[in-house]
């Protein structure tokens, strides 16, 4: 197999304090050492979620990934994402050149790996840097022998997959939980209220609440988007931000937070006196972020999607836990890909200048719900 090597790696940095300023870095590539692989990242997804990763770089670690060299490492950074990508080069011998991943990669062209714990669905890598890392973002999955992957659909995987495994697990997680409650009156259905409604994690979500019986799901989100939120059907209900006084104050409730937008957050907390739990999952509104201190009612709790998979791991086996995300994947995206009513377009952006604008739009919260972007470097 042909497969040409890389002389040069392409990657966009941001600054971490500003996450509107960017800029690109282009540096010649080193010589592999032992163990190690090259992979030359061919597309990846960016989505309100990498915008997460960067909003909460340093809370959760996001940004020691793929960390910037040098003196510049405290004030720029690499914002993770999914995609695929293929072995360029290999000094390892259990990883051949030619051999197509899926995975967490830096916004570049290139990345190099040192692969551990090979196995032949996947491995970790195992750089030093990553080792105090959660493993559920250090594993790169050999699409050869991956139960999700098909070949005519990568863009949809790097769009949705790592959304709608989130979207799944706090669906299992709040039922794990019996959803705190909400539910127990068989007569009266909890409220599941779910903001920034229009973004993948958060329709995702409401796809596998929707199938639960006791419960109805509210989609919160801007004028804008309340048509598209209406058009998915997985949403009993679909109310702006400035609609809280059609929510029932006593119903019984569970807030799901995608957006992070501190002064609706307590608004909502306010207004809703039968909430039962609140829970934290990510930032779409950026510039809104604040903290949760002095909230009426319950506390708001982040998610951290790791914790239910190693919960759920142990209990279902990981061949178990597997099983079933695969089935519940299959029903997601035959709706999501249904050629009569798409949930969801892709548009591709190739190049340094293509991808830094698509990535200022997707910061910015701008344009159609119903794209997904695929970038290139």
């Amino acid at each position: 197999m042909n497969i040409p090597t890389l002389t040069t790696t392409t990657d966009l940095l941001v600054r971490k304090s500003q996450l509107a300023t960017t800029r690109l870095h282009t540096a010649p590539l080193t010589a592999l050492g032992d163990g190690q692989v090259r992979v030359g990242i061919e597309r990846f997804a960016l989505t309100s979620n990498n915008i997460t990763y960067a909003a909460m770089g340093d809370a959760m670690q996001y940004w020691r990934f793929f960390p910037v060299d040098g003196t510049e490492a405290a004030d720029w950074g690499r914002i993770p994402v999914w995609g695929f990508g293929t072995v360029r080069e290999s000094r390892h011998p259990d990883v051949p050149v030619g051999e197509r991943l899926y995975g967490y990669f830096p916004m570049a062209n290139a990345v190099d790996l040192t692969p551990a714990k090979v196995t032949a669905a996947a491995f970790f890598d195992g750089a030093p840097h990553r080792a105090e890392l959660h493993s559920v973002y250090n594993q790169y999955l050999r699409c050869a022998v991956d139960p999700f992957y098909t070949a005519d659909s990568e863009d949809v995987q790097a769009l949705l997959r790592p959304l709608f495994i989130t979207s799944w697990l706090i669906d299992d997680f709040l039922a794990d939980n019996d959803f705190f409650g909400a539910t127990a009156d068989a007569a009266q259905p909890a409220l599941m209220l779910l903001s920034s409604a229009s973004s993948k994690t958060a329709y995702g979500t409401a796809f596998q609440l929707a199938q639960r019986a006791g419960v109805e799901v509210v989609g919160l989100t801007s004028p804008g988007n309340v048509a598209f939120c209406e058009s998915l059907g997985c949403y009993h209900r679909v109310l702006t931000y400035d609609q809280l006084d059609q929510i029932a104050p006593d119903a019984p409730s569970i807030y799901v937070d995608f957006a992070g937008n501190a002064v609706f957050r307590k608004a909502l907390h306010t207004h809703c006196r039968g909430l039962k739990f609140s829970s934290s999952i990510g930032a779409t509104h950026v510039e809104e972020m604040g903290g949760a201190k002095d909230l009426p009612g319950p506390k708001a709790t982040l998610f951290f999607a790791p914790a239910q998979i190693k919960k759920r791991s142990a209990e279902w086996g990981a061949a178990g836990l597997g099983q079933r995300l695969v089935q519940s994947w299959q029903t997601f995206v035959a709706r999501v890909s249904n050629p009569q009513s798409p949930w969801l377009r892709v548009e591709h952006h190739t190049g340094a200048q293509a991808v830094q604008a698509a990535y200022q739009q997707v910061l910015g919260g701008r344009g159609d719900p119903r794209m997904g972007h695929i970038l290139s470097l």
